[in-house]
C-alpha cells in the first residue's frame, strides 16, 4: 500500500549491524528507504549493509559521543541528501543484582542505551525540521515496564527512553515529526544468549510467559518499524508499543 512506502526516504538505525536493529533496517529497506547502519563494529556492519543490498551503507560512530552523532548525521545528508528517519537502537545490557554493579557499569549501560538517543535526536532534529518533518522510533523494552532483578540499569534507560519518547513527542510535533517507542520482548539475539546463559530457568520462563509461545526473531520488528516510519502513523506519537508476542499482557 503507498501509506507504506518508504521510498525517497532517508534512514539512520543506530545499532543497525544486527540484532533488532538489522530486523529493523530489513524492513525499511525493502519498504524503498535508503538506510545508513551505524555501529562500531566495521566488518559486521559492512557485511550487514551488503547483505541490504540497494541503497544501503554503513558509517561506524560511537553514538554516545556527540561528536559521531553529528557527524553521522553529516555523513548520510552528504551521501543522500537528506534524512527522515532515525531508529535508536543502539543498546548493551550488563546483568547483576542492584548492588553489585559499579559506577562506571551504571554509567556505560546509561550512555549507551538512553544518552546515545538523547544525542541522536539534538543532531537529527535540524536535518528532519528541513526535510519537512520525519520519524523517530526510540528502542525501549517490555523491561521499560516490567522489573527483573538482575537488570537495573537496563530497565531504567529503557524506562527514560519511553519518556524522553513522549518529551520530544511533544515539544517537536509543530515539526511534523512523529516519534514513538518500540517496546521488544525476548527476542533471539546476540544480546539475549548472554541472558540465557546468565539467567537461570530464562529460556522456560520466556516461553511459558509468552503467548505466542516462541522467543521473538529480529524479523518479527521488521513490520512496526515500517509502520512507525512511513505515513500509515502520521497520526501516532508519544506511544510505547510492545513487541512481546504478548508477554506483557500475561498476568
Amino acid at each position: 500500500m503507498g501509506m507504506f512506502d518508504l521510498t525517497g526516504k532517508v534512514a539512520i538505525v543506530t545499532g543497525g549491524n544486527g540484532g533488532i536493529g538489522l530486523g529493523m533496517a530489513t524492513g525499511l529497506a525493502q519498504a524503498g528507504a535508503a538506510v545508513v547502519l551505524a555501529g562500531r563494529n566495521v566488518a559486521k556492519g559492512e557485511a550487514a549493509a551488503k547483505g541490504l543490498g540497494g541503497k544501503a551503507v554503513f558509517v561506524a560512530a560511537d553514538v554516545t559521543k556527540k561528536a559521531d552523532c553529528a557527524r553521522l548525521v553529516a555523513d548520510t545528508v552528504a551521501k543522500f541528501g537528506r534524512l527522515d528517519i532515525v531508529v535508536n537502537n543502539a543498546g548493551i545490557a550488563i546483568r547483576k543484582n542492584p548492588q553489585d554493579y559499579t559506577e562506571a557499569e551504571w554509567h556505560r549501560v546509561m550512555d549507551t542505551n538512553m544518552t546515545s538517543a538523547f544525542l541522536m535526536c539534538q543532531a537529527a532534529h535540524p536535518e528532519l525540521v528541513r526535510a519537512g518533518g520525519g520519524k523517530i522510533v526510540n528502542i525501549g523494552s517490555v523491561m521499560s515496564i516490567m522489573g527483573a532483578p538482575h537488570a537495573a540499569p537496563y530497565a531504567a534507560s529503557k524506562g527514560a527512553i519511553v519518556q524522553y519518547t513522549r518529551a520530544i513527542a511533544t515539544a517537536w510535533a509543530k515539526d511534523n515529526i512523529q516519534a514513538n517507542a518500540v517496546l521488544p520482548g525476548w527476542i533471539d539475539t546476540e544480546l539475549t544468549e548472554g541472558a540465557r546463559e546468565q539467567v537461570p530457568g530464562l529460556n522456560e520462563s520466556v516461553l511459558a510467559r509468552t503467548p505466542a509461545g516462541r522467543w521473538g526473531k529480529p524479523a518479527d520488528l521488521a513490520g512496526i518499524a515500517v509502520f512507525l516510519c512511513s505515513a500509515a502513523s502520521d497520526f501516532v506519537t508519544g506511544t510505547g508499543i510492545p513487541c512481546d508476542g504478548g508477554y506483557t499482557i500475561r498476568a
